[in-house]
């Protein structure tokens, strides 16, 4: 009995010269391939058993908010199908694309121009499922100092996923538009801040439903044992004061976490 080809499923804003040699390449070596450069909203109908995605982004993702809700789309329907999907684009928007569409963490990233002999070598392994697509913890920074949530982040988002809110009734907005798929796993809480302040949204949190049960550890200036102690009787996942190292806080994070330091 005969053995279909596995295909590959090419998305692609605009079909080009470049995604032209994509398709060729993977065509070349066997695989069953389909180019999708519009009606994107059919995605799952005219690609459901594709065993892998590949979506080539367009050079102006970032300034196009219309390409930018499309691809978050896309994203939906590739993770609803729990097929893999690698994204092909530039380097120099990765991470600003990544903190404008968080879930976009779940899928593995390759720089263009591609070096198609390593590029095929992972297509293969992950259609094989040699690759396993291992999605990043996602802690949310809540602190009115955007300087030292800038830094932190830095410091963290090799190992997590990490967005950043700068005052305390964006986290709850923030959070409650949070999908039910795409959880955040722990809230770093900068202790003072104006108009509400960290003890206010950690109460405001413990009575939302949807928010109760997210760990919530301080982020405090004050190490005094006084002022520790009123931290703590608020009864947060714990406390971190904001003169902590790096290594300490990706040690601390990996305790609370599970993830690697």
């Amino acid at each position: 009995m005969s053995t279909l080809p596995k295909q590959i499923a090419i998305i692609a804003y605009q079909y080009s010269v470049v995604v032209k040699g994509i398709e060729n390449k993977f065509k070349s070596q066997g695989y069953d391939v389909v180019v999708i450069s519009e009606r994107f909203e059919e995605l799952a109908r005219s690609a459901g058993n594709a065993s892998l995605f590949l979506t080539y982004l367009p050079g102006d993702i970032m300034e196009d908010h219309v390409k930018a809700r499309m691809l978050s789309m896309i994203a939906g329907v590739v993770s609803e199908l729990g097929k893999p999907m690698i994204l092909l684009g530039e380097v120099k928007y990765h991470n600003d694309l990544l903190e404008m569409l968080p879930e976009l963490h779940a899928f593995p990233w390759v720089n263009r121009p591609l070096d198609m002999e390593k590029f095929s070598e992972l297509v293969e392994k992950m259609i094989d499922g040699e690759v396993a697509t291992v999605v990043k913890k996602r802690i949310l920074i809540v602190d009115d100092d955007p300087s030292y949530a800038k830094m932190v982040r830095e410091w963290i988002k090799d190992i997590y996923r990490v967005d950043i809110v700068t005052a305390g009734m964006q986290a709850i907005t923030f959070l409650l538009k949070v999908k039910e798929n795409d959880p955040v796993d722990l809230i770093l809480l900068d202790y003072e801040m104006p108009v509400v302040d960290g003890p206010q949204v950690l109460q405001m949190l413990k009575h939302e439903p949807m928010t109760a049960n997210i760990p919530v550890v301080f982020l405090t200036g004050i190490g005094t044992k006084e002022a520790v102690s009123r931290v703590m009787e608020l009864k947060p996942e714990g406390y971190i004061l904001k003169s902590t190292t790096r290594d300490e806080l990706r040690s601390y994070l990996s305790g609370k976490l599970g993830a690697a330091k």
